[in-house]
């Protein structure tokens, strides 16, 4: 048996858990604290918690939602969303958070992953990145940052291995074209980067049906699997779909 997690993704806007497409046309999919109460009570592994526009809105993580959420979650849960310095990471590993997910401040200023993994350990440094694809680069992939809005013209899996040698202890990487659209995750993305580092990958972006589940981990390689929209609008429930990853040697 291959081992992998899967982790609900609570996207936070204005107190409320979200789901896009393409990281906008964003709608409601209920309170934070009632959705972290539900997966944990329903099996999963992880919980993320993502204040999606932190950064567009030059703010902190709002850290009243995040304790709020963290009172009644019993899993590893990572929050990320306007940290952009070690004070702010100390701020959100006191609130209740067990990891810390920095990406544009990372990008911008990337010796925080190596000040962050000194302070904190690796293991509670997940650094995310945003990707679209752009076929000019390497991999094909170019990192974008800002929410999904900014192209940096770095390449995403070349940041994934830097990243990784600064001292981070996992990478989340999500397709902005796969984003919400359940088309599957962008397999060949996951698989890149899986192929540079040996730290956990979390695939993130596209999971529509179980199949989708199923190819992150067996083809992607990927050692967490993230989704909301399926989750939060009970189109997969959590041990359905770990009873089908079960059935097929996960």
């Amino acid at each position: 048996m291959n081992k992998v997690l899967v982790m609900p993704c609570l996207d936070i806007k204005d107190g409320r858990v979200v789901k896009g497409i393409n990281f906008v046309n964003l709608r409601d999919a209920g309170d934070p604290v009632e959705c972290a109460r539900v997966y944990c009570e329903n099996g999963a592994d992880e919980l993320a918690f993502l204040d999606i526009t932190a950064t567009i809105e030059k703010r902190k993580t709002t850290l009243e939602a995040v304790r709020r959420v963290a009172q009644v979650t019993t899993i590893p849960f990572t929050v990320g969303g306007g940290i952009k310095s070690l004070s702010d990471a100390e701020e959100v590993l006191e609130a209740g958070a067990d990891r810390i997910s920095i990406s544009s401040a990372a990008f911008r200023n990337p010796g925080l992953i190596d000040q962050a993994a000194a302070k904190f350990g690796s293991s509670k440094v997940v650094v995310a990145i945003d990707v679209d694809r752009n076929p000019a680069l390497p991999s094909g992939y170019e990192v974008y940052i800002d929410g999904g809005n900014t192209p940096t013209g770095k390449d995403a899996v070349q940041w994934a291995r830097e990243a990784e040698a600064r001292g981070a202890g996992y990478i989340l990487p999500t397709s902005k074209t796969r984003d919400g659209a359940k088309t599957g995750y962008d397999i060949p993305l996951i698989r890149g980067i899986k192929e540079v580092v040996k730290i956990p990958v979390i695939a993130s972006g596209g999971a529509g049906t179980l199949e989708h589940f199923l190819e992150a981990a067996r083809d992607g390689k990927a050692d967490i699997l993230l989704a909301a929209s399926v989750f939060h609008f009970g189109e997969i429930k959590i041990m359905d779909l770990k009873k089908y990853l079960r059935e097929h040697g996960f």
